[in-house]
């Protein structure tokens, strides 16, 4: 039987546990508040975090971890990003030998700038490895919830298990695709979310469209490039883990990081807008563990930089604009240019 434990209550979890319901699968849902546990289980609603969707009767929400982790199929792990260490390590001594991991949540850890998988992968020893799943691409969680045909990527480097996750959770309105590139889906689903905020910084400041097809632009030339570096495989970055998730979360009303930035624009401090929100804005702790890669790694990633400081360092929006518009003239393909161009 294909049981699935999903922890995290949030809107992305409670989504994805919608959907796996609604096929017929038995689901469990962990849920860390006990009013939205009882929510769920006596309105079938999540108002917090999923508002205005119905759940089904049989989804079962609980606030006790290991009656949602024991003797599961499959782990969808859904909690922010800077809590998945602590959440996996409780999860260790109750997960199946054979249950297949899939990790939705979207960053870096912060403190060691590593993937979500890898994290999983130290904390849950003593399984294979690959059998640690990333799931990531546009799918906002308040559409998917409403059925609105949506698309994602399943990665792990063996394909027996990314064909599994891929038949569990493919439907009508919800198509997954496969691929071996494990570390490029994940960094596509958690850099987009600095280029995000930066989208909507422009945006708080009054800009136009041109402005933010620059920084999107330009921005996942950025992501690919800290990608290359990391092992990553650049043609991932134009598939919907990359360019299809930046797209929609650099223009919905549904982005989070978006809304943040828009509102860094229009002169918010980050203190303020962390504070007017029970979401969490993943792209803020992204922006610190991508700024340090590029320095570690020696990358150049201006708009990742410009981003930082104005979360972090107090530089006014505009100032950015303005270093990331008088930077030194470059070729547009800076890292190809020599290799695959020539000039006349």
């Amino acid at each position: 039987m294909n049981t699935i434990g999903v922890i995290g209550g949030g809107g992305w979890g409670t989504a994805l546990a919608k959907m796996c319901t609604e096929k017929g699968l038995p689901v469990d849902i962990w849920v860390r508040e006990p009013e939205i546990t009882e929510e769920i289980n006596s309105r079938h609603t999540n108002n917090t975090f999923l508002p205005g969707v119905i759940l089904p009767q049989a989804l079962h929400a609980n606030t006790s971890l290991e009656s949602v982790v024991r003797n599961k199929k499959y782990l969808i792990t859904a909690v922010p990003t800077q809590w998945v260490r602590s959440v996996a390590r409780q999860m260790a001594p109750l997960v199946a030998e054979d249950a297949i991991i899939i990790s939705v949540s979207k960053g870096l850890e912060v403190q060691s700038l590593k993937t979500l998988t890898a994290v999983l992968e130290e904390e849950l020893p003593g399984r294979d490895p690959n059998s640690i799943v990333a799931l990531s691409g546009p799918n906002h969680a308040e559409e998917v919830a409403r059925n609105i045909p949506s698309a994602t990527v399943v990665a792990t480097p063996v394909l027996k298990y990314a064909e599994q996750v891929q038949d569990l959770l493919i439907s009508p309105r919800f198509r997954v695709y496969t691929n071996p590139d494990r570390m490029g889906v994940q960094l596509g689903g958690a850099l987009k979310n600095v280029i995000a905020l930066a989208a909507g910084i422009s945006d708080g400041l009054g800009f136009g469209d041109n402005s933010k097809a620059a920084l999107v632009t330009r921005g996942l030339s950025e992501i690919a490039r800290l990608g290359a570096a990391m092992g990553a495989k650049t043609p991932t970055f134009a598939g919907l883990s990359g360019m299809g998730d930046l797209f929609v979360t650099a223009g919905s009303k549904h982005s989070r990081n978006a809304w943040a930035g828009r509102e860094l624009g229009a002169g918010k401090t980050l203190k303020e807008i962390t504070a007017s929100t029970k979401m969490v804005v993943e792209g803020v702790t992204t922006t610190q563990a991508a700024y340090q890669l590029a320095k570690e790694l020696k990358i150049e990633m201006p708009i990742t930089a410009i981003t930082y400081q104005i979360l972090f360092e107090e530089l006014p929006p505009q100032d950015g604009v303005g270093q990331l518009m008088e930077r030194m003239r470059t070729h547009e393909m800076e890292e190809v240019v020599s290799a695959t161009y020539s000039w006349i």
